[in-house]
This record gives structure tokens, sequence and C-alpha cells, in this order.
């Protein structure tokens, strides 16, 4: 298996070179074993130390980068389907996430300690730029072509560009370093590297990255190393951040960052080997994909995945997560547009909410493939073939319960969701072809630019495989809930197909911090209508309802300490650094606010 050969093969001896003594004997050459001197001499000794990064990179928790579900019992709480519980697209109740529901009620305490539970994808993971670093310093010791050489650089480069453009997203200014450090080097004790001279360097690392990684390892894919397709979509992800950070939180030059985004995004769409998944079925295509349950090679749209096997590396990711999600929320539900492409608030097809088969109907295909309609139950052998009637919620008799009543099935499969602990190998979509479509949509939209044929060539091509209308740029609705955020309504419809497209693959919450959205943040979480005629259609549930423009809803955080969210914009778009790592070096100082 080609996985298998990537991360694990002779990472134990790699792991000699990420430390050093200093006992005299011992710095003489190693003759029984691999040691710095003897190691950098072939391509494959480049290969197999680069392997160690692709590990090192499969801890979720510590290097939330190139995003997949946790290994084992970890899997209930890491990874890349519950990174949206963190917004305002799902609403989880469980208290194993409780860290999700503090931050996303903005409610969360400065951590102790960055360390397992303590900071979950914080102020950590710098082990892993050691090991980059060490690379770095030593690829060139090879006796092989420097193009060859270069390859290995930019992969290693590429995995530090986007580390620390994590690291900037979330805490602003970060500790650059670039070389290997030792107990004495004066980094250690400095102050943080400025956010705009960090991301100077990360914009370095991943331009390299584009230019020297080849555009196919011949490894078959499967997944295989990350390819220069797979740099150019990083690249434009952390540029869209950047760009529109600086746009709306002030900062130097967004438009080139912006068009940084636009050209690498555009560069992959026009030349690069990957397009959306369709078998001409608008009302299972988009979810189709997501509910692959082992092998995803040769899929089309996926640009990166990560493979499990009995064995190998296994996880317990579907049984968790039909239990811990909660649900989708309201708000998720009523961004999706009716199927004249109008949203629901202008469009004279909108159904309502009075029953939860209303909310489905003349709507974007989308939803009844992210959301489980009460007739699909069957289909999807929903609840372990469960022939109660959906949805269920908290406090009903039997069945599997959600908060909201919004179920979520864009990813299920009914045989791992009810697996035995621990034996699943369902794959993680990392990066796939229909982000890049959305990222350039998005940059030449912020850059004023967009045309017609920018929207056919991204927003459109999304929509037609759902056989959802074109958007048209000299026709944009105006959703009256977005008129105060201060974009242009061609940008709130990007925002809102990006919302749709990506629900529950990490990237609403980000995308919030990055428009300076975060004010959304303090609605409350709502789920289905909760007046008479609910109650009497869900006997014994057990939830709280609330009024909303004089309608009831359940209000899932009611009577909890989340109950009122709020977010302070002087304080929570970033991060607090943990208080360890402060009284380790003061000269990092806190975030503002915390």
């Amino acid at each position: 298996m080609k996985n298998k050969r990537l991360i694990y093969p002779l990472f134990v001896a790699v792991v000699f070179l990420f430390t050093s003594c200093n006992d005299e004997f011992l710095e003489r050459t190693p003759l029984d074993r691999i040691s710095t001197e003897t190691f950098w001499n072939t391509e494959n000794d480049l290969r197999v130390y680069n392997n160690g990064l692709y590990h090192l990179a499969a801890n979720d928790n510590d290097i939330p980068i190139m995003m997949g579900h946790d290994e084992g019992f970890n899997s209930h709480k890491w990874g890349i389907w519950y990174l949206d519980e963190f917004s305002d697209n799902i609403a989880p109740r469980h208290p194993r996430h409780l860290q999700y529901q503090q931050i996303r009620a903005g409610k969360f305490p400065t951590p102790t300690s960055s360390n397992g539970d303590g900071q979950w994808y914080g102020y950590k993971g710098w082990n892993f730029v050691r090991a980059i670093n060490i690379g770095l310093e030593n690829y060139s010791k090879a006796k092989i072509p420097q193009a060859t050489i270069d390859r290995y650089i930019g992969e290693a480069r590429l995995f530090r560009g986007w580390f620390y453009a994590d690291k900037v997203s979330k805490f602003g200014d970060a500790p650059w370093v670039d070389r290997e450090l030792n107990v004495d080097s004066e980094e250690l004790y400095a102050p943080r590297t400025s956010r705009e001279k960090v991301m100077d360097n990360v914009l370095a690392d991943l331009t390299f990255a584009t230019e020297k990684i080849p555009a196919n390892w011949g490894d078959g894919g499967a997944p295989g190393r990350m390819n220069r397709w797979v740099a150019l979509l990083v690249k434009s992800r952390v540029c869209l951040f950047e760009g529109t950070w600086r746009k709306y939180h002030g900062g130097s030059n967004p438009e080139k960052w912006l068009q940084e985004a636009a050209t690498a995004a555009k560069e992959l769409i026009d030349k690069g080997p990957y397009k959306l998944y369709s078998t001409g079925n608008p009302s299972r295509d988009y979810n189709a994909i997501h509910r692959i349950t082992n092998d995803l090679a040769g899929v089309a749209e996926v640009m990166y995945w990560r493979r499990y096997q009995l064995g190998v590396r296994t996880n317990h990711v579907m049984s968790y997560h039909r239990d811990y999600n909660g649900g989708a929320t309201k708000s998720m539900v009523e961004d999706y547009l009716c199927s004249d492409g109008l949203p629901i608030t202008l469009s004279p097809l909108y159904k309502g909410d009075a029953k939860i088969e209303d909310v489905f109907e003349n709507r974007d295909p989308r939803l009844r493939q992210t959301i489980l309609h009460p007739d699909d139950v069957k289909f999807y052998a929903f609840g372990n073939n469960d022939t109660r009637p959906y949805p269920r919620l908290a406090g009903m008799d039997g069945g599997q319960a959600s908060e909201t009543g919004y179920h979520i099935i864009k990813v299920y499969d009914n045989n791992t969701a009810y697996a035995t602990f621990n034996v699943s190998n369902t794959p993680a979509i990392t990066m796939r072809f229909a982000e890049a479509l959305l990222n350039y949509a998005e940059a030449v939209a912020e850059l004023g630019t967009i045309t017609q044929a920018d929207l056919d060539l991204t927003i459109n091509k999304l929509r037609a495989r759902v056989g959802m209308p074109s958007l048209n740029l000299s026709s944009v609705p105006v959703d009256p809930r977005y008129v105060n955020d201060g974009v242009s309504p061609i940008i709130v419809e990007i925002r809102r197909e990006r919302r749709i497209e990506l629900f529950m693959e990490g990237f609403r919450y980000d995308d919030l911090r990055r428009w300076k959205q975060g004010k959304k943040l303090e609605i409350p979480s709502y789920g289905i209508r909760w007046d008479d005629a609910a109650k009497a259609r869900y006997p014994k549930a057990n939830v709280k309802s609330s009024l909303v423009n004089g309608v009831p809803y359940i209000n899932v955080y009611l009577g909890t300490d989340f109950a009122v969210p709020v977010f302070d914009e002087a304080k929570h778009y970033l991060w607090p650094i943990p208080l360890n790592d402060l009284s380790q070096n003061p000269a990092i100082k806190q975030n503002p606010g915390w």
C-alpha cells in the first residue's frame, strides 16, 4: 500500500537525526546506524526523511494543517469534520466537545498549557519546525542533481509555510525560526516575529514549493506525496486568508495577497488535472465522494486525502461523529438558496419551516445531501437501519438523537457508524478541487475585477453539478439579511456558496475571522421550529426554545453557560498564548485582551 510506504519505513531511524548528544565518544561517526554524517547522500535518504514530516503532520491537534481524522480514541475530538463546531454551522452539546462550545460562545479561558487538551490546535507543534529546519540544513549534502534536491526542499518549505500560516491566523505574531536551535539559541528567548515579516517568509516558502515540487511524483497518488497542484491550492488558501484579513482588519498591501491567491488558484484551475466529480445526478453527486468509505484514489476532485487501513492506521470517527456533532443550525440551513437561485428571504418558492419537510422543498439539492430529510432514512440506513420516524431529538425514546433536529448526513455511512471500536478505514478528504474554484472567485471579487467569465468558471460549475441556476453578475440578488455586512452583493453570494459547498470541511470559523464577521457568532444556535405541532410530533423531546421574530425554535444552549454567546472584537479574533509559554519566555507577550 503506497500510503504505508510513505509514512512508516525508516521513520524510527530518521528520528535519530532529530536529536543530538554531547558525549565526546558518541560524537564519532557511528558505524552501525544512520547518523547525520552518513545519512544525506541519496534521493532515497531525502525521501525517507520527508516521510517523517508527513508522519508528524498526521497529528491534527499539534499540527492542524494537513487535516484528516485522528487515530483511535482521539478521533472523537480532533479532526477535519469537527472544526465547524467552532462556528455557527453546527451545535454540539457533548461534554467531550466542550472546547468547541467554549470557543464558539466566546467563553474560553486562557489555557495553562498548549499540550494535549490544554489548547486544541493551538500554540504548539514546534518540533515540526525543528524537524523541517534540520532537513533544510542538510538536503544539499546529497550527491544528486540540484533539481532533485529542490523537490524535497520544496516539500519541506510547503510544510513550514503552511504551519506558520496557521499559527499567524490564530495568534498574529509568531516566532519565526529557520534554522536548527539548541538550548542556548537566542531565538528561544526572543519576542515573536511580526505578522507581516512572518507572512513574507511564508509567501517565499510557498512560492518556492509551487516552483520546485513536481506536478506528479510518479507514486500513484494513493494518496502519495503532495504535488505541485496541492502546493498551489495551499498557496491560494493561505494568501486568500491573509489578503482578506489585511483588507478587513487592516494591514499593508492586501491586494498583493489577493492577487497571489487568484493567480495560484487560476493556474491550478487552468492547468491542473483535477475536475469536479459528477455522474450527472444532481441529487447525489455532491455528497457521493464524502461518503466513500475506503479508497479515494482516482477521484478527480480529491487532490489530497488521508488513507486508513486495518492493521496500519484506523479511526472511529464515523461513530463518534454521529453521536457528538449535535446537528446543523437553523442559520446554516437557512443559507441554502431556493431552486430559483434566490435566498429564502426573496424567493416565492420558499415553503417555510412549519414542518421539517417544508424546509427541503424547492431548495438547493445540496441541502438534502447534507441534512437528513425524513424520507431519506431508508436510503442512508440512518440510525443503523432504524424504522422510527426522524428527526429524533434529545430525550426521545431510541434512535439517533440530534440537538437541533437537523441531522448531518453529508459524510454518513451506516456500516462504519456502528462498527466495532477503531476498526474503521473512513478516509479524510484533506483538499479538493472545489476549494480552488471558490478561492479564485472570492479573490477576484475582493479585488474588484470579477467578470461573468470568472463566475462561469467557478461558482456556476459548482451550481451546475447540482442543477442550480447560474449566478449572473448583472442580476445578483440582494439578501436583506446581509446588507449590513459592508460588502457587495456579489461577495455575499460567493461567501454563501463557500459556506454551503465546504460545510463541515473546516473553513467556516476561519472565514468569519478573516472577514471580520465575528459578531455572527453572537447569534444563538437554533434548531427546528418548536411550536405546538412540533411538540406533538416529537413526544418526550427534552429541548428548550426561544422566540425568533415571534416564532419558537429550539435554542440548543438555553440554560447552559453558552446560552448568550459573546464575541469581543478587541480580543476574540486571535487566540490566547498559553500561560506556561509566557512564563518560559515573557518576551513573546500575551495577545490583546487576554
